[in-house]
């Protein structure tokens, strides 16, 4: 062998051997890291990411802590991913200044990251996908007002402390009950950490506490599963109004029989699917929107089985 050939054997064999090292991904691969993974809400967000990745053609990996309260373990999982380079990043961040730090590390190192569900204290990121929360609050809060006739003691059980999706809820909530509610006593919010078996602690205590108790706003699922567990217990059904935010199999069946008055219910299918979207068209280099309102509505009785309800709640099914 001459030695220019010898030389060329070797420059092949080194870069073989630098390719079967490389930590990066063969195609576009998104990751996508929800908040949790217990909830139907989170499921439901997955079928949406998953049916935009396969559109597209693209991998979607999903990754999740068990649960919504373990930062330090979201913050593992997106630190992973950064260190796997995959193609971009999604997030619904579990505390909004917590998640801040790695985000920023993420887009540093050249990564695209879209925020769902759930603000972030940080403009760094492409694009946040989610439901106007703090108008869900507002509609939820007029819900109850009318059912109320405008009186009556009111508790909020709320999600966590840090929830950007929570904050912004509960405050819409508060909020417009103090402004435009004069005769509703808001008696207090306490958390529930994403915990059904916390909310029914918190909500069977605000029970306790205030037996004249007119109603109760759950801010997420787990949050609503509580509350009206709560008032199934006490045999406080139909006394006790209740109102709560997005929808699972229990908080419908509830709805139906008159145990829950109304849900307040965003569109996690479109949630997952658009977030995914945006990703895309940051990695492509096409132009993204900044914020994206994937739509809310209240669902009654009454509306339960309109085309409009149906549609939101069919989806990712």
């Amino acid at each position: 062998m001459t030695r220019s050939r010898c030389l060329l054997a070797l420059f092949v064999i080194a870069l073989a051997g630098s390719c079967s090292r490389s930590t990066g991904p063969a195609r576009t691969t998104i990751a996508v890291v929800p908040k949790g993974q217990i909830h139907v809400y989170w499921q439901t967000v997955r079928a949406g990411a998953q049916a935009a990745a396969k559109e597209a053609g693209v991998e979607m990996v999903w990754a999740a802590p068990q649960i919504e309260t373990d930062y330090t373990g979201q913050v593992s999982i997106v630190e992973d991913f950064i260190n796997r380079r995959v193609t971009a990043l999604v997030l619904a961040p579990s505390h909004q200044k917590a998640l801040v730090s790695v985000v920023e590390r993420a887009v540093d190192a050249g990564m695209p990251v879209v925020v769902m569900d759930s603000a972030l204290d940080s403009t760094r990121p492409v694009s946040y996908v989610a439901t106007d929360n703090h108008q869900g609050g507002v509609l939820a809060a007029r819900e109850m007002g009318r059912l109320l006739g405008g009186k009556g003691k009111v508790a909020v059980v709320g999600i966590a402390p840090g929830s950007g999706s929570g904050l912004e809820r509960e405050s819409g909530f508060q909020e417009t009950i103090q402004k435009e509610f004069p005769g509703i006593e808001l008696l207090g919010l306490q958390y529930s950490d994403s915990d059904r078996s916390k909310a029914l602690s918190v909500a069977e205590d605000f029970l306790s506490r205030a037996p004249d108790l007119a109603g109760m706003f759950g801010s997420n699922e787990s949050a609503a599963v509580g509350v009206f567990r709560a008032v199934q217990n006490r045999g406080k059904k139909g006394q006790v109004k209740v109102v709560g935010f997005d929808a699972s199999s229990d908080l419908l069946e509830a709805l139906r029989d008159g145990t829950i008055q109304a849900l307040v219910v965003q569109n996690p299918f479109r949630i997952g699917h658009d977030a995914v979207v945006a990703a895309l068209a940051a990695i492509r280099k096409q132009p993204v929107e900044k914020r994206v309102d994937t739509g809310v509505v209240v669902v009654t009785r009454d509306n339960l089985e309109s085309s409009e309800v149906q549609k939101v709640l069919g989806e990712g099914k």
